[in-house]
């Protein structure tokens, strides 16, 4: 279902920007309840999905009334906050756009270096303010959920609420891991004293300036020659400047100066020779009488351009003009940074070197924003945190505010000089052509009229009643289904038409319909299934945060058995290491078969792409002893275990089901799709998820789901099953 195939409805001022025009649009809402999700309420034309006969799905139907998932929560940041660019510059948060490229970070041996990452997705909501204020200056206002690197790990910004378990969380004097900003908090404007102080610094050091009488050819007296040129091999450089001239009033003329050749790189160079541009240039770069700090600032980021560098972490002007090198001290000194003046080289060149290691470096940076970039690069750098960024205070500004977060491909970014977590994307979205982020948590799509149009689609005389599935793409005993209340319509339909159906949930919700259900499997074939992957409460939490835990869905399995359902249970995954382990798994299965359920179907972890990456630095966080086991386990793009772990899984589990009675050996054998035995089957015999990801954004079952941003402290890896 794309949008573009819905009726045309009325949208409403809430919608996702640009999501107003689409066809099938009928509302968008917010509510308390569910904070930060926006809910999209479309008319559909269809409510069956068909299954390609070539797919591995052993069912051939579908219904999904929701796009999307409300189990999540969400982790955000105000939108002035400072994103570090990977080009070295930093941008609003708010500006920050999917496929931008920033600085995260990345575990590299005992080291946590500075790399390169894309923006997979950036999005809005509104969550309740906090202000964390850094000892040094620093200030970053995000959500209560929003996590950031301390000396101890990831911390969230808030403790859990009454009732959820517990999570780390900040408390005055943890120390964050970064830069920090000193108290810099966005971009200063560029105002004509910074030009001017932008020009004096460049040209003084690196321009060309000849005013000198010569003879006329005709003898006849003298004329005097004007003669300016600025010749850079970093254009960014050369044409700031050129453009700083021409607001000045003093026109240029661009040209290649030399070329390249195997050794350098090609200079051009911005000339003039008319007397009234070389008298304006002359009176720019003049020293003013009293400097201001906009003009110390400009004059800092010139002179960098024409003679600085930052190499190995030590940034440092050279010059050997004495009136420059004091000029530098002094607006060094004028803007708080500390300096110490080499002694001259034997060439007369001296040297002013930045004292304060990389959080003066990028304080520097911010402050006076200089035009190359080649020279601002942090990327490979060592993590290291000698910023003071001591937690002094965190307020709660009792305030509910729009906030902007983004998605990168390192699970992390730099906000505000500090490293920030953010949430894992995936694409299940990108169907219905919202982002690959965050819209999968906080923009649900609920198809309102689902049940009607399901009713006349099974009235249809082409109609076969073959098995119907349930639960294939988004739970649809999610949160939001106690709002819309849509499958009991569901339902009703598919059992007056006589048509065959199949439930897997990880929802408690289920135990509102077991009255209907009864009714409906007086009628018609009817399963149930229980997703339960995790049964220690605190690991469950970190890889299921917002969903039921796995005694709530016992408890479901109980009145369903007690309801007259034979419910299957999928043990998915089974985590190496964690959760595989002969007395976790026989601890699982015996509170399975204690709950009524009569069959068990398991499969391991399936590490796809992109989850991988932060399931792993988890683990470095978490459970570092298991790295390099599960670097064997799941080797380069890898995503399932080695057919070895599989076996041996096997030989454990199977067993085990054998003596919890829960092999399904007392079940009669299903037709294809007739409910989750084919389903069951299919899985087993791969130890393979049992919903398997096709290229039409169907969603694997065992697959550690790369968007929860509450999920894996340093992973954003989620064992979401839908």
């Amino acid at each position: 279902m794309r949008w573009q195939g819905q009726e045309l409805g009325v949208a409403d001022a809430a919608a996702l920007p640009g999501l107003e025009q689409l066809n099938g649009l009928v509302r968008s809402v917010t509510t308390p309840e569910f904070a930060g999700v926006t809910f999209h309420e479309v008319l559909c034309k269809s409510a069956l999905n068909h299954v390609p006969g070539a797919s591995a799905m052993p069912f051939d139907w579908t219904v999904n009334p929701y796009r999307g998932c409300s189990h999540a929560c969400v982790y955000c940041l105000h939108p002035d906050t400072q994103v570090l660019m990977a080009d070295g510059r930093s941008k609003r948060i708010g500006d920050v756009r999917a496929g931008d490229e920033v600085i995260g970070t990345r575990r590299e041996g005992s080291y946590r270096r500075y790399v390169r990452a894309t923006v997979s997705a950036q999005w809005g909501t509104r969550k309740r303010a906090y202000r964390v204020t850094l000892a040094d200056g620093t200030v970053l206002v995000a959500s209560g959920d929003h996590r950031f690197l301390t000396e101890r790990g990831w911390k969230y910004v808030q403790p859990a609420p009454a009732g959820s378990p517990q999570r780390p969380f900040l408390t005055t004097n943890n120390k964050l891991i970064g830069f920090g900003t000193g108290g810099l908090t966005a971009a200063t404007a560029e105002t004509d004293a910074y030009r001017q102080g932008y020009l004096c610094g460049m040209i003084r050091g690196d321009g060309m300036m000849l005013k000198r009488p010569y003879p006329r050819s005709n003898r006849n007296g003298t004329s005097v020659a004007h003669r300016f040129r600025l010749a850079l091999a970093d254009s960014e450089a050369l044409e700031r400047s050129r453009e700083y001239l021409r607001t000045a009033g003093a026109a240029t003329t661009l040209r290649q100066f030399t070329p390249a050749t195997a050794e350098r790189r090609r200079m051009d160079a911005i000339f003039t020779s008319k007397a009234a541009d070389y008298e304006a240039i002359g009176a720019l770069i003049q020293w003013p009488a009293s400097a201001s700090p906009e003009w110390m600032r400009g004059y800092l980021a010139g002179i960098f351009d024409a003679e600085g560098s930052c190499s190995r972490g030590i940034l440092r002007f050279s010059n050997s003009d004495d009136e420059i090198l004091a000029m530098i001290g002094t607006s060094l000194r004028a803007h708080g940074f500390a300096f110490v003046q080499e002694p001259p080289r034997p060439n007369g060149v001296s040297s002013v070197r930045l004292l304060g290691g990389l959080p003066a470096r990028r304080r520097f940076f911010e402050l006076t924003r200089p035009a190359i970039t080649r020279k601002l690069n942090l990327i490979s750098d060592a993590v290291k945190s000698d910023a003071p960024l001591r937690v002094v205070s965190i307020e709660d500004l009792g305030e509910t505010i729009d906030m902007v977060d983004i998605t990168t491909s390192t699970g992390d970014f730099i906000a505000n000089g500090v490293v920030s977590h953010n949430c894992f994307a995936r694409g299940t979205h990108e169907y219905l052509e919202l982002d690959a982020g965050r819209d999968f948590d906080t923009q649900v799509v609920v198809k309102v009229n689902v049940a009607d149009v399901l009713e006349k689609e099974l009235r249809r005389g082409s109609w076969q009643h073959d098995p119907v599935m349930l639960g294939t793409n988004t739970d649809p005993y999610q949160r939001a289904e106690g709002r819309y209340k849509l499958m009991p319509g569901i339902v009703s339909a598919l059992t007056e038409s006589g048509t065959p159906f199949s439930i897997l949930t990880k929802g408690t919700l289920l135990r509102r319909d077991l009255p209907l259900l009864q009714d409906a499997a007086s009628q018609v074939h009817v399963t149930l299934a229980m997703s339960i992957a995790v049964f220690d409460d605190e690991l469950q939490h970190l890889i299921e945060p917002g969903t039921p835990n796995a005694t709530a869905r016992l408890e479901t399995v109980r009145a369903a058995t007690e309801a007259g359902f034979r419910v299957t249970v999928f043990l998915m995954p089974i985590i190496p290491h964690l959760t595989d382990s002969i007395a976790a798994i026989d601890h699982a299965l015996a509170r399975i078969k204690a709950a009524g359920a009569v069959r068990v179907v398991y499969g391991a972890l399936h590490l796809r792409p992109g989850a991988k990456q932060w399931f792993l630095e988890w683990l470095a966080e978490r459970h570092p002893e298991l790295v390099s086991s599960y670097r064997g386990l799941y080797p380069g793009a890898t995503a399932y275990a080695p057919k070895a772990y599989r076996s041996w899984l096997a030989k454990r589990v199977r067993p085990l089901l054998r003596v919890h009675g829960l092999d399904g050996q007392a079940e009669e054998e299903n037709p294809r799709g007739a409910p989750v035995a084919g389903l069951a089957d299919r899985a087993d015999a791969r130890s393979a998820p049992p919903i398997i990801t096709t290229s039409r954004g169907r969603a694997a079952a065992t697959s550690l789901r790369a968007a929860s941003s509450r999920s894996l402290p340093g992973a954003e890896a989620s064992a979401r099953l839908f």
